[in-house]
């Protein structure tokens, strides 16, 4: 069974572990990504497959990069403060109510 993602596209979440924090650009319902990259991660913080995972636009204190994280290791991140990835204009056009709108968005 796939559980419903608790986060959502435009989101900005932190990692609960690892000191970075992005916004979500795409959801994956359970794992999508090669068995070499999932075995890379060290055994005993190895996420279950059988969960959404996310991909970010990330940044840390010396970079921005993609990640994919897992549900369980992310949070929502209440700084406030804008996502300075290079690439979020490419994917959303504003920040509003403490998330970024999607490029793609819209009303019905």
């Amino acid at each position: 069974m796939v559980a419903l993602a608790k986060f959502r596209i435009g989101d900005i979440v932190r990692h609960r572990i690892f000191p970075f924090r992005g916004v979500i650009f795409d959801v994956d319902p359970e794992f999508n990504n090669t068995e070499e990259w999932w075995l890379r991660i060290p055994e005993h913080m190895r996420p279950r497959k059988d969960q959404p995972f996310y991909h970010l636009l990330a940044e840390n204190e010396e970079s921005t990069y993609i990640a994919y994280v897992s549900e369980q290791n992310l949070l929502w991140d209440e700084s406030g403060e804008p996502v300075s990835h290079p690439q979020v204009d490419e994917f959303f056009s504003k920040i509003q109510d403490g998330r970024y709108v999607p490029m793609n968005q819209f009303a019905n």
